[in-house]
C-alpha cells in the first residue's frame, strides 16, 4: 500500500495544484490529486477559483473576501477549467467573478473582491479562553489508529495540513461523540508556504471548507459516513480581516446557529496562536441522513 504524503512533500503538492496553467489572459487550467476520491474537495476548487481570479489583479490589492457556490460536483479525474470575468478595477477595490467548469458545465463560481492596502478603525472580540493548544490535541493519525475503519480518506489522501481537532471529529463512530455547541480545530499548512500573500490566502480558503460543516452535526453529537449523515457543501464565504501566514497555527472555532430542511448552517471564526483574528467563515450544507432518497 502507498503511504500518503505527508509534511513539505503534501505541501508541496498542494502549490503544485494551486499553480493553475494559464490558457490566456483570463482562463486557466487546475488538476486535482488522484486519491480515489469519488469528486473533488471543496476547499480544493474555492483555492483555485481564488488563484486565477488573484491572477488578473494588481499583486499590490490583496483578497478581503468571497463568496461562492458549488454547484455541481466536480470529477477529480478531469482537469478543472476556471474563466475570470473582470467585473471592476476601481480606485481602492478590484472585483472578478472567477467561473470553474467541467464537460461543459459549472460546477463552482465565486466572487472575490481585492483592496489597496488602507489604515482606518481597528477592532476584534477576543479569541475563545482556556482552548488547549495545538500540542495538548490528537493529531490526525492519533485518530486515524484509534479509529481506522472510519478514517476513510483521511488515511490515504496527501496530509498538506495539520488538523488537530480539540473536541472530537465528525468521522468517529455513531454514538462515540458528545454533543456540543461548538467545533475547535487548531490547523496550519504542514510546512513552508511561498511568502505570496494570494498563496496565504488560497491555502486558507482550500482550509476553511476542512470540519466547518462539523459544527453543525456536533450540535447533536452525529457522525458522518454509516449510521450517521452525509452531507455537501452548497456556498460558502469567506473574509480575511489581517495579515496572516496559513503555515502557522491558527484556531478555527466554528459554531451553527442553524438547521432545517436538510441543511445546516456553520459560522467559523479563525485566531492566530496570539488572538488576533485573522478571518472568518460561513457555509451551508446539505445533510440528510446515510439512506435517505435523493
Amino acid at each position: 500500500m502507498t503511504l500518503p504524503l505527508h509534511g513539505q512533500a503534501a505541501v508541496d503538492q498542494l502549490l503544485e495544484i494551486l499553480d493553475l496553467k494559464q490558457v490566456d489572459a483570463a482562463t486557466f487550467v487546475g488538476e486535482s490529486p488522484q486519491t480515489g476520491a469519488q469528486r473533488v474537495f471543496g476547499g480544493q476548487v474555492a483555492g483555485q477559483a481564488l488563484v486565477a481570479a488573484g491572477r488578473t489583479v494588481d499583486p499590490a490589492r490583496f483578497v478581503h473576501s468571497l463568496h461562492g457556490y458549488f454547484v455541481r460536483p466536480g470529477d477529480p479525474t478531469e482537469p478543472i477549467r476556471f474563466t475570470v470575468e473582470t467585473i471592476r478595477d476601481g480606485r481602492s477595490f478590484s472585483v472578478r467573478r472567477s467561473t470553474a467548469q467541467q464537460h461543459g458545465r459549472t460546477i463552482f463560481f465565486m466572487s472575490a473582491s481585492f483592496q489597496v492596502l488602507e489604515e482606518g478603525l481597528d477592532h476584534f472580540l477576543p479569541a475563545p479562553v482556556g482552548v488547549p493548544g495545538p500540542g495538548e490535541v490528537p493529531t490526525m493519525a492519533d485518530w486515524v489508529r484509534k479509529y481506522p475503519s472510519r478514517a476513510g480518506i483521511f488515511a490515504s489522501s496527501p496530509q498538506a495540513i495539520d488538523v488537530r481537532y480539540v473536541g472530537w471529529p465528525g468521522w468517529v463512530p455513531p454514538g462515540d461523540r458528545v454533543a456540543s455547541d461548538e467545533q475547535r480545530v487548531w490547523m496550519r499548512i504542514d510546512g513552508k508556504l511561498p511568502d505570496d500573500p494570494l498563496i496565504h490566502a488560497c491555502a486558507l480558503t482550500y482550509a476553511s471548507d476542512l470540519s466547518l460543516l462539523d459544527s453543525v452535526l456536533s450540535v447533536h453529537g452525529e457522525v458522518w459516513g454509516p449510521g450517521g449523515v452525509i452531507g455537501a457543501s452548497l456556498d460558502h464565504a469567506l473574509w480575511l480581516h489581517r495579515p496572516f501566514r496559513a503555515d502557522e497555527w491558527f484556531l478555527y472555532d466554528c459554531t451553527s446557529p442553524s438547521a432545517s430542511g436538510s441543511r445546516g448552517l456553520a459560522t467559523g471564526r479563525m485566531f492566530t496562536e496570539d488572538g488576533r483574528h485573522i478571518a472568518s467563515a460561513v457555509q451551508e450544507g446539505l445533510l440528510r441522513r446515510v439512506g435517505e432518497r435523493k
